[in-house]
């Protein structure tokens, strides 16, 4: 790895630190329970810390994503695809996106990419940030889970998928809160950007209903027949996936390989899962919602090879793993064992992003070398 690979090592640091200033484990419930305060009720120093914290840590990722310039694979495609856009020709996103670079093209002038890039940047790691601080009870873990999950880097390429991917993180409290009216409206506002984001309305709901019902043979039955769809009715599902995609069918996406590093991150989870059941699960509906959307992930990354581009869908659920495992680790019994599960998971996620780093030097990735318009 050469230098500017410390830009992202250095990253992790200073924001997991500043992260560690927060403290909003007092917020969290009221913000997924929902409702409206009332009376007015004034700023604390506790609250007027944490929104120091948290707007320092937005500034330094959305920096390091806006200055980017040359970084990922599809970066001069995407520029390709804006002046395609501005001069009024036919291209392949979705209308919300194209709306968009059209109006910053009108604004900045004809092939002034950097800002479109900016502008991507800024709204998506605000729906990541947003979403940790109203749902991450631990939010220095759940921000360090984010970016050594690759979440945020890998959303320096694949622009409009990683946004729509923020979009159905901000979403989760909708869902937890009952509030389906909105969950649904930002879910389709999503989808005029990335329009694979409308799989979690099935997905969401489904592990909601599941969440806050006691499981019968019925539930039992109608999972298995899910499951068994995706192993005899795989045809069927492509045929519908190439409907939206068409340019999937026998592309370099269409691989039909495993995600191994996946599954292992979904069972180990799910392990950690059935240790914490009695104290962690049994009773509470957020983290039971979180648990199902983790256990649809293994079932997809499992049964779903013959989807193209599979990591991406299974990301929608496996990212809930920012908020179920500090969750899990903070109702453990204090003591050896929670510290062991605690250095284990920092451990394991900092493995993955080490290995993850190495591969992003290959040519299809292309997220390092760091680039960015002011040095470079």
């Amino acid at each position: 790895m050469e230098w500017s690979a410390s830009v992202y090592l250095i990253l992790i640091l200073l924001v997991t630190a500043l992260g560690l200033c927060v403290d909003n484990r007092e917020y969290v419930p009221g913000n997924i329970r929902g409702g409206r305060a009332r009376g007015s009720c004034p700023c604390t120093r506790r609250q007027a810390r944490n929104r120091i914290a948290v707007f320092g840590i937005y500034c330094l990722l959305t920096g390091v994503s806006a200055c980017r310039i040359a970084v990922g694979n599809d970066y001069w495609v995407y520029r390709d695809n804006f002046n395609l856009i501005a001069q009024g020709r036919h291209v392949s996103s979705e209308p919300g996106f194209n709306w968009v670079v059209k109006g910053i093209q009108g604004l900045f002038g004809y092939d002034q990419y950097l800002p479109v890039f900016a502008f991507f940047s800024a709204v998506t790691v605000f729906f990541f940030v947003k979403a940790l601080q109203d749902q991450g009870t631990d939010f220095a873990l759940s921000l360090y889970l984010l970016m050594t999950g690759g979440y945020y880097f890998n959303s320096l390429n694949s622009v409009r998928y990683y946004l729509a991917l923020a979009v159905a993180l901000f979403s989760m409290k909708y869902v937890l809160r009952g509030e389906y009216g909105k969950f649904i409206l930002l879910i389709l506002a999503g989808a005029m950007f990335h329009k694979s984001v409308l799989l979690v309305l099935p997905v969401y709901l489904g592990a909601r209903f599941l969440a806050g019902a006691p499981l019968k043979r019925r539930h039992y039955v109608c999972g298995g027949l899910g499951l068994a769809t995706l192993v005899f009715g795989q045809s069927l599902y492509r045929e519908i996936i190439f409907f939206f995609y068409p340019f999937y069918r026998d592309s370099v996406f269409d691989d039909g390989k495993l995600s191994y590093a996946n599954i292992l991150k979904c069972v180990c989870v799910l392990l950690l899962c059935a240790l914490c059941y009695k104290r962690s699960l049994r009773q509470n509906r957020v983290n039971r919602f979180y648990f199902f959307l983790n256990l649809f992930g293994l079932v997809v990354y499992c049964c779903g090879s013959f989807i193209p581009e599979v990591s991406r869908v299974g990301f929608y659920m496996i990212i809930s793993q920012v908020f179920l495992l500090p969750e899990l680790l903070a109702e453990m019994p204090a003591g050896r064992w929670r510290r062991f599960c605690r250095g284990g998971v920092i451990l394991a996620f900092g493995g993955y992003f080490l290995l993850l780093m190495r591969e992003m030097y290959a040519v299809d990735v292309r997220l390092l070398p760091y680039l960015n318009w002011i040095f470079n």
